[in-house]
This record gives structure tokens, C-alpha cells and sequence, in this order.
């Protein structure tokens, strides 16, 4: 039994263009079932969030996607896939989701993926949580994004121990390795215990 009862995953409700994206999303997914890791994700049946969520839902895991109501129609085609919590805003899924999930992983995506990438990394730096955070950096996806937080510290606005929150691999079986072994090294903006009630559960569920 690994470090981890459930994973939250940021992916596209996309493929992109490249096969490679897909066979990550695939391999991430058999890599949680060998695990025995249960799925936390965005909710969706298409794209990326479709591939991942159907492997480790076929492989026995728990899955569950957390989606807003104005999403359904555009992300949820045909079946879904495990248990859906369907909630009233993009701020109550990422909420939700933070709030169940042991770690973070986000697999290649677009705008929504990387904010709420960046977001929980905000949020390890401020102390709202001290879960991992960790990108599956495919076929070089993350490098501009990783570049710039090396470019961050270079420039004084990034302390040298908060780039440490970000953990980066070019395998799932790697990342996850690499986030049950992680220890926070950065201070953190606040204690944990100031953040309110609700962030504290978050942090500590």
C-alpha cells in the first residue's frame, strides 16, 4: 500500500495533438490502479480527463469527478465515469477537490489545467496545505512554464525553497515516487493553523 489513498489529477478536456499525450494519460492512470490509488479529477468523460479517470475507473479504483453544472454538457459526453459531484462554481470543484485528494498531479492542459496547477501551488506556499504538487512534464510540455519559475527566483520573486514545492518527472511511475518521498522545504507565508476552518480542513483532510 503506497503513501497515498487519493490523487487529484489537473488534465485537458482535450487530447492535443500528439499520441504521447494520450499514452501518459493511460500510463498515469494504470500507474494509480497498480497503486492502488484512487482518482480524484475534473469530472469529465472527454479528453485527456476521459482517458485517465476510464483507466483507473476499469481497474477497480475509486473515482470520483467533481464538475460545476455549466460544465456538464461540454465535458460529460455519453456516460460518466464513477461517482460525479456536480457543485455550483469553478471555486466549490477546486475547493472539493483539494479537499480530497492526499496530492496533485497535473498531466498536460490548457488554461483551466494550469490554473488550477498554479493555484495549488499557491496555496502550498502560503500554508494553506502541505500536500505534494507534482507536473508529468510529457515530451517537454511543462518546460516554458517550469523556465519560468526558475526565471522567478532568478529574479528575486520566487524564494529558492518555494521552487521546491513543484516536483517534475517524464514518467507517472517516477512523479509519484518522487511525491511520496517529498518534504516541505519552504516557509510557508502563514502557518496552517491561521488559515480559516474550511482551509484548514483542506489542509489537513
Amino acid at each position: 500500500m503506497g503513501k497515498f489513498k487519493r490523487v487529484c489529477v489537473y488534465c485537458g478536456s482535450n487530447s492535443g495533438n500528439k499520441k504521447i499525450f494520450s499514452d501518459a494519460a493511460l500510463d498515469l492512470g494504470r500507474e494509480l490502479v497498480e497503486r492502488n490509488i484512487n482518482l480524484v479529477y475534473g469530472g469529465g468523460s472527454v479528453g485527456l480527463m476521459g482517458l485517465v479517470s476510464q483507466t483507473v475507473y476499469d481497474g477497480g479504483c475509486h473515482v470520483i469527478g467533481v464538475i460545476p453544472r455549466a460544465l456538464v454538457p461540454a465535458e460529460i459526453s455519453g456516460n460518466s465515469v464513477g461517482e460525479v459531484l456536480i457543485v455550483s462554481s469553478m471555486h466549490e470543484r477546486k475547493a472539493e477537490m483539494a479537499r480530497r485528494a492526499d496530492a496533485f498531479i497535473a498531466l498536460p492542459g490548457g488554461y483551466g489545467t494550469m490554473e488550477e496547477l498554479l493555484e495549488i501551488i499557491a496555496w502550498s506556499h502560503l500554508g494553506i496545505h502541505d500536500k505534494p504538487v507534482g507536473v508529468l512534464n510529457i515530451d517537454g510540455y511543462y518546460d516554458g512554464l517550469l523556465g519560468l519559475f526558475d526565471k522567478g527566483v532568478e529574479e528575486g520573486f520566487i524564494r529558492p525553497s518555494s521552487r521546491t514545492i513543484v516536483v517534475s518527472a517524464t514518467s507517472s511511475a517516477d512523479l509519484i515516487s518522487r511525491l511520496e518521498e517529498y518534504i516541505p522545504q519552504h516557509h510557508q507565508v502563514a502557518p496552517t493553523q491561521s488559515w480559516n476552518v474550511e482551509e484548514n480542513h483542506i489542509a489537513n483532510l
